[in-house]
This record gives C-alpha cells, sequence and structure tokens, in this order.
C-alpha cells in the first residue's frame, strides 16, 4: 500500500501525506465530493479534480497488486520463481508489462514448441544457436524420434523453429521494445473491404478511410475510433503496417530488430539460414498480429479516453449552463404532422397547463395556435418560452416570435423571452419509469414539452432524470467503453450536483440520489418523508428519514438546502459539523446570524486563524466565512438569451460573409459545433476560433456559450456550414485545414444520426477544408 501511494503522489505531483489522508476518507466511504469540500483540512486543499484522478489510480494500482500477487503464486507453484524474476515482476509497472513477463509460465494449450521440448529438441535448439557453424542437419539426425511426430531431420528442425519461435516470442524485454518501437514508427493503415461498393450510402460515410494511413501514436481519437467502427461493420479493413520496402529474401525492419536484440547476424554459415528463416517466423506468425492487437487496444483505449472526456467535459458545461430561476415558462415541443405539445410550467416547477397546436403542415392553422398560446400566456403570466431543437423547431420559434409581436403590440410592458432549447434525451425521460410516476396523468408526448420547460428553469435539476448517456454531447459514445462511460459521466453529474446544492424541500429523488452519500433508496425514502410530514424546517430532521444515519447525514447535509427553515445556516454550504464555530464567531461579534450572515464588511474584519481549532483548522474557517458572506450562492452563470436573426430559418437562407448570433451545442477538440437556429449546426474549426494559436476547442469555447460567428462557406448538397470566430477572415476560405479532418456530415435537426454515431458520419481523413466534425455530435430525439 505504501508503493501505491508513493507512486500516486509522484504521478499527482503531491506530498504522499495528502494522497494517505485522502485513500483513508475514500476507503472510510467518504465521496469526493464531501472530501474537496469539507476535508480540506485532511488533505490539504485537494480539489475534485485531483480526487477524481486519484480514485481512478488507486482502482488500477490495487487491481495491478492483485494481479502481481496471483502471478508470483502461479509461478511459485510451478517451481520457476528465481530471484530474479520475482524483482522483475514486483518491479512491472503496468498491467501490460506484467502480463508479458507471466506469458512463458501462464498456462495455456499444448504447442508445437512444448511438443519440441518434450521430445528433447531443446539441447539441439539451444547448441544451433550458439554455435551457427555446425550442420543443422546433420545435428538433427541424432534427434528423430518417430513416435514423438519426428520422423526425419526436416521434421526435427522444423521443432527447432517452433520452439525457438516460441521462446522468443515470450521473450519480455524484446516484446516490449518491438511494442515501443511499433508504436513510434508504425502506421495506421486501412482501406475498403474487397467487393464492398464505394458509393453505397452506408459505405461511403467511411470514403476518407478507403486508402488511409497515418502514424499510429498521432491518431486523433474521431478518426481511429471512426476506422474501428467501419472494421466492425466490416465495410473497412484496419492492419499495423510499417513505411518499408519489402525485398522477397531480404529481412524486413522488425526481423533485423528481434536479430539484434537476440545478437545474432547471418554470416552465411551453415545453420544461419535456419535462424533467419526462425527469425521470420517468430515475427509473422507469432509476434505481428499479437502486437497489433497490442496496439490497437492501445490506440483504441487512448482514442476513448480521448472522446469520454470530451463527452465528460461538455455533459459538465450543459448541466452547470445558467438556469433562467424562478420564471413561468413556457414549454414548446415542435412537431409538424403530429402538432406542437404545449406545456406551462409554474416559476417552481409545477404543470399548470397543457395543449397541442397544429400550426404547420397539413392543417396550417397558424391564427389558431397564436390564439391558443396567447390565451395560456394571459392565464398563467407566462414570460418566458422554451422550444425545443428538434424537427420545425426553426417554424415553431417563428410562430413564438409572432406571439410575442403581437402581445408587444397589445401590452408593451409585456416582456417575454423565447430560447431554443437542445431537446436531447426528452423523449427517453418521457417514456422513463419516473415520468410516469412524476406526471401520471400526461400524454407521453406532453411530458416531452413539460421536460423542455424545467430545463430552461434549471438545466441541472431537470437532466439528472436522463441517463447522462442519452443526453448526447459526445462522440462515438456507443463505441466506447460503456462501463467506463457510465462511471465517468456519472461522477461529473455527482460533482455538478454537489457544487450548486440542491433544495431539500423541492428535489425530486433523482437529483437527491446525485447528493453526496444518499443512495436512490435513501432519497426515495427522503420524498416520502416529505409527502408525509411537510417541508424539512432544518437539516437535524433528516435522522428521522428511514434508511439515513449518522454516516449518511455527514456525508450529505452540507449539500442539501432548506429555504426559509428555522436556522439561515441551512441555506448555505455551512457543514451542521461546523456550526460551533460559526457560534463562536457570533459571541465574539455579541450578534445575531442574521445580523452578520451576508454581511461582507463585518466578516472581513475577522482573521480565520481565530476561530480555528484541532478540529477545524484556518482552511475550513476561510470556506466558512465565504460561505456567511454569500450564503446559498449559485456558482452558475447568469442567464442569457442567443437572438437568431430574422429572415435566416434554413441553410439556403446563409450567405458567405453573414455575421449571426448562436449557441455553443457540443465542443470536441477539433472545433466547435454552433446552433444557429437553421436545423443544421455550424462548425467552427479549432483553426478558427481564435486569432491566437489554438489546440483544443475548449480552451475558448464551451457547450451552452453564446457566441458571434461569420459565415465562410455554405455546402447546400452536403448540408455543410462553415463558420469562423474570427470577424475579420475572408468568407469561401473554408473552416479550417488539417489531415484527417474533412468529409464530416452534420446530422441536421429533422434526421436521424448514423446508428451509433449519434450524430454524425465517420471522422475523415485527408483534404483539409471542413473540419473532421461535421459528425454533428448531439443525439437526435
Amino acid at each position: 500500500m505504501d508503493k501505491i501511494l508513493l507512486q500516486i503522489a509522484t504521478e499527482l505531483k503531491v506530498a504522499p501525506r495528502q494522497v494517505h489522508a485522502a485513500v483513508e476518507l475514500l476507503d472510510g466511504g467518504a465521496t469526493v465530493p464531501f472530501i474537496a469540500r469539507y476535508r480540506k483540512e485532511a488533505t490539504d486543499g485537494l480539489d475534485d479534480t485531483q480526487l477524481r484522478d486519484l480514485e481512478a489510480r488507486l482502482g488500477y494500482l490495487r487491481e495491478l497488486e492483485e494481479r502481481r500477487t496471483a502471478v508470483l503464486k502461479s509461478i511459485d507453484e510451478q517451481g520457476k520463481l528465481t530471484p530474479e524474476l520475482r524483482a522483475a515482476v514486483e518491479a512491472a509497472p503496468t498491467k501490460q508489462e506484467l502480463e508479458d513477463l507471466y506469458l512463458p509460465y501462464k498456462p495455456k494449450r499444448r504447442t508445437k514448441g512444448m511438443i519440441a521440448r518434450e521430445a528433447g529438441l531443446e539441447p539441439l535448439a539451444d547448441k544451433l544457436f550458439a554455435d551457427p557453424s555446425l550442420d543443422p542437419l546433420a545435428q538433427a539426425a541424432a534427434f528423430i524420434n518417430a513416435d514423438a511426430g519426428f520422423a526425419d531431420a526436416h521434421a526435427v528442425l522444423d521443432g527447432v523453429r517452433d520452439l525457438l519461435s516460441e521462446r522468443w516470442a515470450e521473450d519480455a524485454a524484446l516484446v516490449g521494445k518491438l511494442r515501443e518501437w511499433l508504436w513510434e514508427d508504425g502506421l495506421f493503415r486501412s482501406k475498403i473491404v474487397d467487393g464492398k461498393d464505394p458509393v453505397n450510402a452506408d459505405v461511403s460515410k467511411f470514403r476518407d478511410y478507403f486508402d488511409y494511413d497515418e502514424p499510429i501514436s498521432r491518431v486523433p481519437s474521431h478518426r481511429a475510433l471512426a476506422v474501428f467502427r467501419g472494421r466492425t461493420l466490416e465495410l473497412l479493413e484496419a492492419k499495423l503496417a510499417l513505411d518499408e520496402e519489402v525485398v522477397p529474401g531480404q529481412p524486413t525492419l522488425a526481423e533485423g530488430r528481434i536479430a539484434v536484440h537476440l545478437g545474432w547476424r547471418h554470416a552465411k554459415r551453415p545453420a544461419d539460414e535456419l535462424i533467419r528463416k526462425t527469425i521470420a517466423w517468430t515475427w509473422k506468425v507469432k509476434l505481428s498480429l499479437s502486437l497489433e492487437r497490442d496496439l490497437f487496444t492501445r490506440l483504441r483505449e487512448a482514442a476513448e479516453a480521448t472522446a469520454i472526456k470530451v463527452f465528460a467535459e461538455n455533459l459538465r458545461d450543459l448541466l452547470l449552463a445558467a438556469p433562467a430561476g424562478k420564471r413561468v415558462v413556457m414549454g414548446l415541443d415542435p412537431g409538424i404532422r403530429t402538432g406542437v405539445k404545449v406545456a406551462v410550467v409554474s416559476d417552481t416547477g409545477k404543470v399548470l397547463d397543457t395543449s397541442t397546436v397544429y400550426p404547420h403542415e397539413p392543417r396550417k392553422d397558424w391564427e389558431g395556435s397564436l390564439h391558443t398560446l396567447g390565451k395560456l400566456v394571459a392565464t398563467h403570466g407566462v414570460n418566458l418560452i422554451a422550444i425545443g431543437n428538434g424537427t420545425a423547431s426553426r417554424e415553431t420559434d417563428k410562430l413564438a416570435a409572432d406571439l410575442i409581436k403581437r402581445i408587444s403590440a397589445i401590452a408593451p410592458d409585456a416582456k417575454i423571452d423565447k430560447v431554443v432549447v437542445s431537446e436531447a434525451g426528452a423523449s427517453v425521460y418521457s417514456a422513463s419509469e419516473f415520468a410516469s410516476k412524476e406526471l401520471p396523468e400526461l400524454d407521453v408526448s406532453l411530458r416531452g414539452a413539460v421536460s423542455i420547460a424545467r430545463r430552461l428553469q434549471d438545466p441541472l435539476a431537470e437532466l439528472v432524470k436522463i441517463e447522462p448517456k442519452s443526453i448526447g454531447v459526445g462522440q462515438y459514445q456507443h463505441d466506447v467503453n460503456q462501463s467506463e462511460l457510465a462511471r465517468t459521466l456519472g461522477a461529473v453529474v455527482e460533482d455538478c450536483v454537489n457544487k450548486v446544492g440542491v433544495d431539500l424541500n423541492t428535489a425530486s429523488a433523482p437529483l437527491l440520489s446525485r447528493v453526496s452519500g444518499l443512495s436512490a433508496a435513501v432519497a426515495a425514502s427522503i420524498v416520502r418523508w416529505r409527502d408525509a410530514h411537510g417541508a424539512f424546517r432544518n437539516r437535524q430532521q433528516l435522522l428521522d428519514v428511514a434508511g439515513l444515519g449518522p454516516k449518511t447525514f455527514e456525508q450529505a447535509a452540507g449539500f442539501l438546502r432548506i429555504r426559509d427553515g428555522d436556522n439561515p445556516l441551512d441555506l448555505s454550504g455551512v457543514h451542521p459539523e461546523t456550526y460551533p464555530v460559526v457560534e463562536r464567531l457570533l459571541a465574539k461579534l455579541q450578534r445575531p446570524l442574521h445580523e452578520v450572515i451576508g454581511k461582507a464588511d463585518v466578516i472581513r474584519t475577522l482573521k480565520p486563524e481565530a476561530f480555528a481549532d484541532e478540529r477545524f483548522g484556518a482552511i475550513t474557517v476561510k470556506d466558512i466565512f465565504a460561505e456567511l458572506e454569500k450564503p446559498g450562492r449559485d456558482p452558475r452563470p447568469d442567464f442569457k438569451v442567443a437572438r437568431f436573426n430574422d429572415g435566416v430559418e434554413d441553410i439556403k437562407d446563409l450567405i458567405e460573409g453573414m455575421v449571426l448570433e448562436g449557441t455553443v451545442s457540443n465542443v470536441a477538440q477539433f472545433g466547435a459545433f454552433i446552433d444557429l437556429g437553421v436545423h443544421q449546426d455550424g462548425l467552427v474549426h479549432v483553426s478558427q476560433l481564435s486569432n491566437k494559436f489554438v489546440t483544443d476547442a475548449r480552451e475558448v469555447v464551451k457547450t451552452g456559450d453564446i457566441v458571434k460567428v461569420k459565415v465562410l462557406e455554405v455546402d447546400l448538397a452536403r448540408k455543410r456550414i462553415s463558420l469562423t470566430m474570427k470577424l475579420d477572415a475572408q468568407p469561401g476560405k473554408g473552416a479550417g485545414a488539417g489531415r484527417g479532418d474533412a468529409g464530416f456530415r452534420p446530422a441536421g435537426r429533422n434526421e436521424r444520426a448514423p446508428s451509433g454515431a449519434r450524430g454524425g458520419a465517420p471522422a475523415a481523413q485527408p483534404a483539409g477544408a471542413m473540419a473532421a466534425a461535421f459528425a454533428k455530435l448531439q443525439t437526435k430525439r
């Protein structure tokens, strides 16, 4: 354990005592949000990002140690554990290197090399390799054994080849050298499968990979995952290649490296040709495919890690998007033939009214729809309209604009805003078990409108009701490790919920279940207690909830807020365990709490060190002071509304050079997708985000940002919109260049994304202009 702690401390560049404290807390059942917020003293200020990295690394290293113990036991039981081998196994830093060392001793089915060894051919193999001047056929004659399957000298030499090639292929040092060399010098190469029609719609999505290669160590995540998807669909062949011209009878680069490692060179001695062929056999039969598999796994894991990271960061931005707050909202779930579903929710999210209007084809009841919507606005005092971004979104947005214009003409003081909202995952919520319990009286189609309205009021509170993967702000989300994706996204949701805090008396069970320490069962118990006894008056009442004991209370209480309760501190992030510190502070000031809380000028006259004790040091007291200054503050940004340009409703309305305002709908490393309200998102390639050099789009923008962009290029045939945030840029120049960044086509708002892509065709290879990303990564409903 000490070795693990020291390694993590070195990797994270923190003190071992910090890691030790964090591990003790994690092992004791503490959550990352709780440790990051309320145990800064113990960990000396490790933040949630460091703690998440520590937690993941701790799991990996513990699994490595368990495997190391099992390997040592297995080799020892075989009687083959030498001091040197033990030292090598104990020093192996990764699972891969540990398995390389274990390979020769790993129980396996009987191989040709084993059969040769059992037949007594090992002394011959050692002799011929040690002294290539010996005549192989002459030496082999003495080892002929028909009963063992070696009826003549040639069969014996085949056995020698099998024995030596197996031995060399299990040489951990050789395998490790070759693996790293291939990672540095190998090419990731793909081509279309023979017999596949390149113009077929499903096949042509991968056209940029029909004849593609790139250094494997530099393949971007989206291109790697695109090729792997094409291979899975049996449309592409992928292999690891080297940039060399193979000459028959001459050793390849790989064979040359094996020879150098073995300390052998061809000197035209009698046994040299046998050794050369054995080395070639070792590479072609034993090593090339296994190393290709290893490196493809390495590439896939790295690509998946990047894709998951992008998804996690976009999800975090979406969850922490600005809430509209306590406003009466009308949610419009657009549709054409089936009509626009309408739901009005109160400033607390309660459903006040629902309806369905038919302004579009085939009924075209525009005036009737305006009348119905106007009546709902007047009846319930609607001051914000949320419009889903699905089919007929722009047409419905126009309907809302007409409604606002007419209301303003009648009541100039009326202030109504409209916002186009991502409806990703709304249909998943509508059909969920929770939605059926929460809104049992509503049809499934109307629940979507409710969700759209509520996610504008409080994106975090509404989106936690949906499986994170269904929110769809990732790339190739169905191609990555699903358990790791779920774990990572779950951690993001947990961190976001606890960062903001949760209203104990209004939060849903799904939202409560994301609070530090609360399981789904305990969250449900809290809601049942609330329904039976009314609103919580103070945090201590949590201990009356079935299944919620002192440990759970410790983990959760600081993140739960009570408005208008018995104690104003219950609305803040001050943990109940530190209330005595506040009492000492009030005694020092000789003032009641209501004269201190929210009074920064009073609090800033105090020194944290004066109120620190053995349990709660100055770091914790500083946090208490910060909470007292701004109790219950929301860390999310202020709510803003993007203004779409009038007259721009379709991609055909876009003109090169036009400057527009839009909302960032998704971000990948290679660029940002912008919702302009024209059904297809435009792409700002990473090279067009800023006049400064940018390597990752997230350095400049994040999901939900409102930005101004200029139209550089419009490709109507392929429905591509190329944008720039460099407003002085000249149109018609494309969205940026770069190997492999062409060929993505965004899935429009009226079309389904390719299966598994959740918003895009495969990434592309060369040619530059449009970024590889026209993959419109956002999940469609």
